[in-house]
């Protein structure tokens, strides 16, 4: 028993080593690349002395170099990173409340509601005195948490038990509503049509610190909650009568859940867009290797998922250098197919 405890202890041990790998790799990967390549080596020594607050002198890395991985390419590949771990965490959250292998974290028409907001911002040239250009996130960022709300009243105003089935129609209820505004504002817009349509395709471009920043107490607040509910998670995965009988709280827990996971996706849908696939696949690939205990595939797919989005982020912005694709195309062609796979396997192994 000793002997079996120790070696799952350490085969968890293992797989976290080398997500953390994967993930410290893609970041490096992602600042070293682009239009000047950067040597790992180089990179290290400019973050280690960032770090500790020492100078660098001119042989270790000139000025230039130190602004592009500082100013350019760091911030945006720590963007890319937390948009990226925000969604598969959100995502994994949702398919082990909702049971449903098809959830995302889109499937509450959260990301909708905070797409709305962006496009209204967008149309109407909105920008509120206390928050200038942070207009946008913020907008959007209330505009998720709106549409969270009004899915929680509409199903308990249905329903008051709040079963995950009219969970998920109300959301998809919400989601298609929010979804034909957004075409009604884009078939009436005349010059914004171009910024409207390439916010809508997501990107991390040009966003600087401010909006990691921006992103970060969301993105902590959103994992510390569902990371506080992961046993919660695994009685779920028995439906919520088991829950029940086990001692959950379940209405109290599933509001709680909803809500972290709802602000990983509002967050990250305002500073980046809308980005497809990457809380659908990502999850699924992680189960695949760790199986379905929330203690262990909620971080994992933190640090897989981050990892995805930066290498889709330098794919796009190098595939066709210098112009560069919206990351939301790039994770619907990678994500699109290794789901069809996955898909593809499953149910052949039922047959």
């Amino acid at each position: 028993m000793q002997k079996s405890f120790t070696r799952k202890s350490l085969s968890n041990v293992s797989m976290y080593i080398i997500a953390v790998t994967v993930a410290a790799v893609s970041l490096l990967l992602g600042i070293s690349i682009g239009s000047l390549s950067i040597p790992f080596s180089t990179i290290i020594k400019i973050l280690f002395s960032a770090w500790l607050g020492l100078p660098l002198s001119g042989g270790d890395a000139p000025d230039d170099l130190v602004q592009i991985v500082m100013m350019i390419r760091l911030p945006r590949v720590v963007l890319a990173f937390l948009v990226g771990a925000s969604l598969a965490v959100a995502g994994a959250a949702f398919q082990g409340l909702l049971k449903n292998a098809l959830a995302d974290p889109y499937t509450l028409g959260v990301s909708s509601g905070a797409s709305v907001g962006a496009v209204l911002v967008i149309f109407f040239g909105i920008q509120l005195p206390l928050f200038g250009t942070f207009t946008l996130p913020i907008v959007s960022i209330l505009f998720g948490l709106a549409t969270l709300a009004l899915v929680l009243l509409f199903t308990r105003a249905v329903e008051r038990q709040m079963s995950v089935e009219t969970i998920i129609l109300a959301g998809i209820i919400f989601g298609a509503f929010f979804s034909a505004l957004i075409s009604l504002m884009i078939a009436l817009t005349g010059e914004e049509l171009r910024q409207i349509i390439a916010w809508l395709m997501g990107s991390v471009a040009m966003r600087g610190w401010k909006y990691t920043v921006l992103l970060l107490p969301f993105f902590l607040l959103g994992v510390v909650l569902l990371l506080l509910n992961a046993r919660e998670l695994n009685a779920f995965a028995f439906g919520e009568a088991a829950a029940l009988h086990v001692g959950v709280n379940v209405m109290r827990r599933k509001i709680m859940i909803l809500t972290g996971a709802s602000l990983l996706t509002g967050a990250a849908v305002s500073v980046s867009g809308t980005i497809g696939f990457v809380g659908l696949v990502v999850p699924h690939m992680v189960r695949l290797v760790c199986g379905p205990n929330h203690r262990l595939l909620l971080p994992l797919s933190l640090l897989y998922g981050g990892a995805f989005l930066v290498l889709a982020d330098l794919l796009a912005r190098t595939i066709i250098s210098p112009r560069e694709l919206p990351i939301g195309v790039i994770t619907s062609l990678i994500g699109a197919p290794l789901f069809a796979l996955l898909f593809f396997r499953r149910m052949k192994r039922k047959m």
